[in-house]
This record gives structure tokens, C-alpha cells and sequence, in this order.
């Protein structure tokens, strides 16, 4: 065969290979680009949103009153039971005054004493018969016999321990026949006013600042009249029927623990709440015209929470958010995503940066329904 002939063979034989290496190509391109996974996508929105931060909290009476005895004694009668509700001035304890009332006796007869002394005298001394200074004298004894007197009847007076405040009694730590003294470390018993309740958490440095910055006001004060309801949770989980404010803060940080204590009121109309309670406070945040990303369209990478963004023909690619907060089941973006962003919504365990996709729109509202939970453990 001519040389030439076997030539013009081989290249229309190469052609036909290019050709065909080009066309599968091509079809190739084609059938990747029809089959581009379908996810849900939907447009961000702004969106007003309240979440929640809690803090353990503890319960105590608005007036907690220690009942403490004036005088030393046995105690006689204790009138009162742990828990029971007792007026200003009704009494709780009867201390023993037989020994008192003795006592009482004998300085009243030096009392009496120490008179007949001062009346005899002074004749004497208004006839020049004696000096003044004897009558002085006498009087200065009438003086603090009387004043022996007055202590010892005062004595027999504090041995009648009433209740300095309306209110309910706590734990009685002593009873009958136990001896007590005014220099006992622990009270009698501690009467607790309980019609307002205070409940007291406490702010890191920087939820106390962030608090200040967000709530209205010229000063502290007009800062604290402008802080939202707070909830209390009991310690049974539910949330208690009344809501309280703020009153006050230590106004200092501590030292050693970097935290500032709040003190929070609530009206306690039903007396459930009394001293000693625990909870936890809820305290409200509410942050306004925010972007909010659910967090089923979320992923987590070297610590950082990101989202896929569909991109130009269809493109995904993933972005870093800059979270302020969590509300339920959704992110609150600082930065990261704007409202102009469409984002996957689902399904982003199949996605991988680049990839083209076939966008599914779903809106805004059915994106963010919480996903229910199908299995507890």
C-alpha cells in the first residue's frame, strides 16, 4: 500500500479519537450538570427575637429579723412553732425569772434603804447639824440604788422575747430548759417578712456592662427603672406566677470572683417563696431587626459555626458567622450573613464548597419551625 494512503488513514484515525475524547467530554459537563442535587434554600430576613439567659438564684425574706435574748436565762415556755406566722410584739419565748424577781426585790429594798438615808438627812442638813455634802452623798446612793433597781426590772422585762416584725418564724434552735445569753452566736429563731421576696444573682463583668448598654437611661438609676421583667423558675421547674425587677447591684466588682451581685424583687401574694428558696432567673434579651439563622443550616469547623451562601450560577460557598446570641432554635448573627444572602437551609452534610446545586426556595417562616424532636433518650 502507498505510504501515503497508510498516512492519511492514521490521521483521519486520530481525528476521529479527538472528536470523540471531546464529545464524551462534553457530555460528560452536561450530565453532571443535570444532575445537581436539589436543597432548600431561603432568603434572610430581620427578625425581632427575645431570648433568655439564667442565672442560679437564692430567696430571702425582704426582712429577715434575728431574735436574740437581752438577758441571760433558762427558757421557760417557747409560745410559737417552726413556720408559723406571728405579729410585731406577740411573744415567743418566756425566759425563767425566779432568780430575777429576787433580785428585784432586794434592790428594791435598797432603794427603799437609801430613801429613808436622803429623808433623815436633810432636816439635819437644814439645821446646820450636819454637812451638805453627807446629804450629797446619800442622794448619790439613792441615785444608783434606783438605777439597780431599773436594770434589774429591765432584766425581768427582756425576758419576754416578742417578735420585732411581722413575719414567720424559721428554725427555733433552742427550747425549753436550754440556758441562753445575749453572746450566743446563734439566734433564738429568725423571723422572716415574706409579702416581697428577694432573689439574688449575680453578673459577670461583661453581662453587667452589656446590661447597662442596652437598657435606657441617663444614670444607674434610670438604667435599673428600665430593665426588663424577670421570670423566676422554681426549683420544681416551673415558672413562678409573678414577675420581679431589679432594684439594686453591689455597684462593685468583686475581686476574687469577677462578678457583681443583683438584687431583684418579687411580690409574694400566696406565700409559696420564703426564705431560703433557690430558682433560677431568666433574665430576658431581646435583640431587635436581627439576623436570625437557624441552626439546622449551621455546621461547625475548627470552632467556628458557618453556613453555606448560594452564589452565582448556583454555587455554594461557605461563610463564618459571628454569633451574639442563641433564642430557641435559631442563631443570632452579629456578622457573617445579611439579609441579602440566600442560604441552605438543610442537608448541608452533603455540600461541599463550590459545588453547584439545584435550589429548592422555601420561605423565610417555614425555615425557622423548630425541628421536632422524634427520639429522647
Amino acid at each position: 500500500m502507498n505510504n501515503s494512503i497508510v498516512y492519511k488513514l492514521v490521521m483521519m484515525a486520530l481525528l476521529f479519537v479527538i472528536t470523540s475524547c471531546g464529545d464524551n467530554k462534553e457530555q460528560a459537563a452536561a450530565a453532571k450538570e443535570q444532575q445537581a442535587l436539589p436543597f432548600p434554600v431561603t432568603q434572610l430576613q430581620t427578625k425581632t427575637v427575645t431570648g433568655y439567659t439564667e442565672y442560679p438564684t437564692t430567696i430571702e425574706g425582704k426582712v429577715n429579723s434575728d431574735v436574740r435574748a437581752k438577758t441571760s436565762g433558762y427558757i421557760e415556755k417557747v409560745y410559737v412553732d417552726e413556720g408559723q406566722k406571728v405579729r410585731k410584739g406577740q411573744v415567743l419565748f418566756k425566759l425563767e425569772t425566779q432568780s430575777l424577781s429576787q433580785d428585784a426585790g432586794a434592790a428594791k429594798a435598797r432603794v427603799n434603804v437609801a430613801q429613808v438615808e436622803v429623808d433623815k438627812l436633810i432636816p439635819l442638813v437644814a439645821k446646820n447639824i450636819i454637812s451638805p455634802v453627807q446629804l450629797e452623798t446619800a442622794k448619790a446612793n439613792l441615785a444608783q440604788a434606783k438605777a439597780n433597781y431599773s436594770g434589774v426590772t429591765a432584766n425581768i422585762s427582756y425576758a419576754t422575747i416578742k417578735s420585732p416584725i411581722d413575719g414567720f418564724v424559721g428554725a427555733i434552735n433552742f427550747r425549753e430548759g436550754a440556758l441562753i445569753s445575749p453572746s450566743d452566736a446563734t439566734p433564738l429563731t429568725t423571723v422572716s417578712q415574706i409579702d416581697e421576696v428577694y432573689a439574688f444573682f449575680s453578673f459577670n463583668e461583661a453581662q453587667y456592662i452589656d446590661h447597662l448598654q442596652r437598657s435606657e437611661g441617663q444614670n444607674k438609676a434610670e438604667r435599673i427603672k428600665n430593665s426588663p421583667d424577670l421570670t423566676l423558675v422554681l426549683a420544681n421547674g416551673k415558672e413562678y406566677s409573678e414577675k420581679g425587677r431589679i432594684q439594686t447591684s453591689t455597684g462593685q466588682i468583686n475581686q476574687s470572683t469577677g462578678t457583681i451581685q443583683i438584687r431583684a424583687a418579687f411580690d409574694n401574694p400566696n406565700e409559696i417563696l420564703t426564705n431560703g428558696n433557690s430558682g433560677k432567673i431568666k433574665f430576658p434579651i431581646e435583640y431587635k431587626d436581627a439576623i436570625v439563622v437557624p441552626q439546622t443550616a449551621t455546621f461547625e469547623q475548627q470552632g467556628n459555626i458557618m453556613i453555606f451562601k448560594l452564589g452565582e450560577n448556583n454555587k455554594v460557598e461557605t461563610s463564618i458567622l459571628k454569633i451574639k446570641g442563641t433564642v430557641d432554635n435559631l442563631y443570632v448573627v452579629e456578622s457573617g450573613a445579611t439579609a441579602n444572602d440566600k442560604i441552605v437551609v438543610s442537608g448541608i452534610g452533603k455540600l461541599r464548597s463550590g459545588m453547584a446545586i439545584a435550589p429548592q426556595e422555601t420561605s423565610f417562616e417555614e425555615a425557622i419551625i423548630p425541628v421536632a424532636t422524634l427520639f429522647r433518650n
